[in-house]
């Protein structure tokens, strides 16, 4: 071997000798024999150093993935006593190899495995139990196989290939077959022999039972002597939480029903004679963790039992298990209750299944079950006081995601009984808003947060929970009424004041039927309980909830126009970036409170005049200040400053944009006499496109605020186009084209013959701008490059789609002959030789609409031709490409267009059409002559569904 090579592997080598390590690998890995080198060296242990070891395992690794059915016998043989060889001298070294050491090694085993198991190594297990016996660590390296082979052939997280799957199911068949139950027999004996000294061995072999108990004879594993022995590990505090994965295996393993009841009562019986059912006096909560998954599955398959029974009418069996699943309620609470969440969380599979029972069968314990699932929530939905709110780290993470459980479990509960959890929350409720200032802040919030989740558990149509159902509407009613009114908004804490900004949003229509409590709640918005709050968080959501609350109840704020607008002034500034100050609204936040105003203003009571000069004292002083900051930009040197008055610039935009979202079209605009104003700004954004700095940024915004601008203005921005789209197109991305596009298609849509003119003109710069980035270098496995360019193809096809879509063929048509063939063939290729289903989908779809234009009689010149030379191929070629599979959905619906292709071709051309399969196309593509009359027959029929049928099953012949 490469000696110096060698010496790269080490982590800490400098990086000419990893580079030279890499390449040499690269060279074993391609090499015919020089997998024998490294497997020589491992089997008489040449090297002592870890990284070499590994490296011999690497090579051998990528030998037997990839040229294994290159060797001869005498080489598979030779690879095979060589593996056996170090297995041998593992047994003999007075020291282990290192555990990264060990699992390659195993992984090694594993695929020689499913390599040769099914042909060359029928004996595999049997030779590596007969060399191993029970030496610890001949045991330790057969476990790493075993389950190195699961992850191989059983893990279904790992995606196979139907050849692999199929091979796999045969692996396991002839497993089952012929050495299961002599493996279950080895696991038995490692479990016995080492329990009691070697607890390390003993994990690992639990593990592999858990592992393959899935698919193996339950019965093996599910008897006396087996499951004692697992029952004895539980009471060993290092084999306990292994035991119990195992046991949670055997348990999850679908079996009779009437079986499987008896098992989960014989594990309960010994579990809980020996004391495991007390889970509150058990210290360690990871074993307690573990436990309570285990009763989980218990749980969870007795009622899976439960059900099987019951539709089967067995009622006596159904009987039996439901009183064994009403005597685990106990131990479920117990656990729902724990203070550890993961332990609670562990088990809400369980409660949230027995719930569904208790819906379908009621009985006696029902009302005191469900009170006590619900008391459980109601505790374990408050927060401890480690929960750090200001800096929110992995374990608040958590424990929100566990707080997400129990509202599913809140959702239950609510299904089997909505009284009940109105009359509980109401209680908790009415007791904590009545003494708000003296309780902790964790009971005021989780009382708060119960009536919000009242809402999603109490399903009501459009949020209208305050109509209808007299009695869940006065109980909703009068929680809402007492939160505005007691005064819980001053309560300093930010978890409590979000929940209520939270609570009052989803019910803003309790304002519609008591308008009366609106005046106080806009208090809290846009004082220091809101808008103005010490925490920035708090800042930020209130600026969207207010956003929300003013579009709903806009209609009955105009009394307080005035004072909000006054209140909200000074956070409508634009805060440029030299001031210093950090400003109390991030500029997101802003977004909102922008497109508040704009709600306020267009949808008041006021006169038109008074609305235009509402809206020009909020958009002016965003003029004023883009004009600044824009002849500031164009004199910046320093890159950074730059940015910073690029991002204030497209803020201002962006600011302008959003007021504009309160007008739904033109007409509303006109009404408030707002157009001017509009058209304003459009003449003071757009001198930003000729920005020679900062383009990006720049264009971004201007672009987003014209595509509200062609909603709100609609003719009235035509004349702003033209040099718009000139500027957007000079020294472009492929972003920024793929952006630019869908501003031209709206206009394209929207205007149609009143903008073909411009079309007309900006119509090959476009798809010239769009080739030229097309046809740039990039670097080969520039993944970024590659998406942005496929989503350009992608706009690009989309934009010649809308053109020919909104039958403006002049567009096209007065573009020059050698123009229309250059686009014309650009579809052609997008057709055929791109895989990208999306695109092709879009091509056929051109293509039969241009062949609708121009494939007829007074067509374009020279067109029909193309057809024939071109169009015809495309259909047949596109999908017999490898790359078209048939079996995904998106191509599926491209051959869909490909048939639609096909069949507007005959509409235009009619017989000519056929006689041209029949005697020239079908032929040269070697197809017989039955199938070309069958094909010709179905393309003539009315209906496009056959032939759609028809081609599908075609092309998965053709390609057999």
């Amino acid at each position: 071997m490469d000696e110096q090579a060698l010496l790269g592997l080490n982590p800490n080598a400098d990086a000419s000798y990893q580079q030279r390590a890499l390449a040499y690998f690269e060279q074993l890995k391609e090499s015919p024999d020089a997998w024998q080198v490294c497997a020589e060296s491992l089997a008489k242990g040449l090297y002592s150093d870890d990284h070499v070891k590994f490296f011999c395992f690497q090579v051998l690794e990528h030998q037997i993935k990839f040229r294994h059915g290159a060797l001869s016998a005498a080489q598979q043989q030779l690879f095979r006593e060589t593996l056996m060889k170090w297995l041998q001298t593992q047994m003999m070294n007075s020291q282990p190899e290192k555990a990264f050491i060990r699992n390659k090694a195993a992984q090694v085993f594993a695929l020689t495995f499913v390599a040769e198991y099914l042909t060359q190594w029928p004996k595999f297990f049997f030779d590596i139990l007969s060399l191993i016996g029970l030496n610890p660590r001949g045991v330790d390296l057969y476990l790493r196989m075993l389950m190195a082979i699961d992850a191989e052939v059983v893990d279904r997280d790992i995606h196979h290939s139907s050849e692999e799957t199929r091979r796999n199911t045969l692996i396991k068949d002839t497993m089952r077959e012929q050495c299961i139950p002599s493996l279950v027999e080895s696991w038995y004996r490692i479990l016995h022999t080492y329990q009691h000294t070697h607890s390390e061995l003993t994990c690992q072999c639990l593990e592999v039972v858990g592992a393959y108990v899935s698919w193996i004879d339950l019965s093996l594993i599910a008897n006396d002597r087996f499951v004692n022995l697992l029952l004895s590990h539980m009471s060993v505090e290092v084999l306990r939480e292994e035991a119990c994965d195992c046991l949670f295996e055997i348990v999850n393993k679908g079996m009779d029903p009437v079986d499987k009841t008896k098992l989960v009562e014989s594990l309960c019986q010994v579990l809980q004679s020996a004391g495991f059912f007390n889970v509150e006096q058990e210290d360690d909560v990871d074993f307690v963790a573990k436990f309570s998954k285990l009763v989980n599955g218990m749980g969870q398959s007795l009622i899976t039992s439960w059900t099987k029974l019951a539709k089967a009418g067995d009622m006596k069996n159904s009987q039996e298990t439901l009183r064994a699943l009403e005597t685990k309620v106990p131990l479920m609470l117990q656990l729902l209750v724990h203070e550890d969440d993961d332990i609670s969380a562990n088990i809400v599979g369980f409660c949230y299944d027995y719930l569904h029972v208790l819906k379908q069968v009621g009985g006696l314990n029902s009302s005191a079950s469900w009170m006590a699932i619900m008391l459980a929530v109601m505790k374990k939905l408050t927060y401890d006081d480690e929960y750090n709110f200001e800096n929110e780290g992995e374990d608040e993470a958590m424990f929100v995601e566990y707080r997400k459980q129990l509202k599913l479990l809140l959702d239950r509960l609510a299904q089997v009984s909505p009284e009940l959890l109105l009359e509980a929350v109401r209680r908790v409720f009415t007791s904590t808003m009545q003494s708000w200032q003296t309780a902790p802040f964790m009971e005021v919030e989780v009382a708060i947060r119960l009536l919000y989740m009242l809402g999603e558990a109490l399903p009501a149509s459009q949020g209208a929970h305050f109509s209808g159902d007299g009695a869940k509407a006065s109980a909703l009613q009068d929680m809402m009424r007492m939160l505005v009114t007691c005064g819980v908004s001053e309560y300093q804490h930010t978890s409590v004041t979000l929940e209520f900004f939270e609570t009052v949003v989803r019910y803003d229509k309790f304002f519609i039927v008591e308008p009366q409590h609106i005046p106080n709640v806009l208090m809290a918005f846009l004082d220091h309980r809101g808008l103005r709050h010490s925490s920035p968080k708090v800042r930020s959501r209130v600026a969207y909830l207010f956003s929300r609350y003013v579009k709903t109840l806009h209609k009955h704020m105009n009394a307080f126009i005035e004072d909000i607008l006054s209140q909200l002034q000074d956070l409508l500034d634009l805060s440029p970036p030299e001031n210093g100050y950090p400003p109390l609204l991030t500029s997101d936040d802003q977004l909102f409170v922008f497109e508040t105003v704009g709600v306020l203003i267009v949808n008041s009571e006021y006169t038109a005049q008074r609305k235009q000069a509402l809206m020009r004292n909020l958009l002016d002083p965003l003029m004023g200040t883009f004009k600044l900051l824009l002849g500031k930009l164009l004199l910046e040197q320093d890159e950074e400053r730059q940015s910073a008055l690029a991002d204030c610039l497209n803020h201002a935009v962006g600011f302008a944009s959003r007021t504009s979202k309160a007008f739904s079209n033109k007409q509303t605009v006109k009404q408030c006499g707002c157009s001017e104003v509009y058209l304003d700004c459009l003449q003071t954004f757009l001198p930003a496109l000729s920005c020679p700095v900062q383009k990006e940024v720049l264009r971004s915004g201007v672009r987003t605020f014209l595509h509200r601008m062609i909603i709100c203005l609609e003719e009235e921005v035509l004349p702003f186009i033209p040099s718009a789209s000139e500027h957007m197109l000079k020294d472009c991305e492929a972003k920024d084209l793929q952006e630019f596009i869908p501003l031209i298609n709206q206009i394209t849509a929207k205007f149609k013959g009143q903008v073909s003119p411009f079309l007309q003109q900006v119509f090959m710069p476009l798809v010239q701008a769009i080739f030229e980035v097309l046809a740039r270098p990039a670097e080969e496995n520039d993944q970024t490059a590659a998406l942005e360019k496929q989503m350009l193809r992608r706009s690009y096809f989309g934009f010649i789609q809308t053109i020919t879509g909104s039958g403006m063929n002049e567009v096209m048509g007065s573009q020059g002959v050698e123009n229309i063939e250059q686009v014309l063939f650009t579809i052609i290729q997008g057709a055929v030789d791109f895989p990208d289903p999306i695109a092709q989908k879009t091509c056929f779809i051109i293509l039969s609409k241009l062949v609708e234009l121009w494939g007829g009689k007074d067509g374009l010149v020279g067109f029909p031709d193309f057809i024939y030379k071109h169009i015809v191929p495309a259909c047949f070629l596109t999908p017999l490409k490898p790359t078209f599979d048939l079996s995904d959905a998106q191509t599926v619906l491209t051959l869909s267009e490909c048939a639609l292709t096909l069949k507007m071709i005959h509409l235009k051309r009619g017989p000519e059409f056929i006689h041209y399969l029949q005697q020239e196309y079908l032929p040269s593509l070697q197809v017989s002559p039955d199938i070309i009359q069958e094909l010709c027959q179905v393309l003539q029929q009315p209906d496009s569904k056959v032939l759609k049928s028809y081609l599908k099953a075609f092309f998965q012949r053709a390609k057999l």
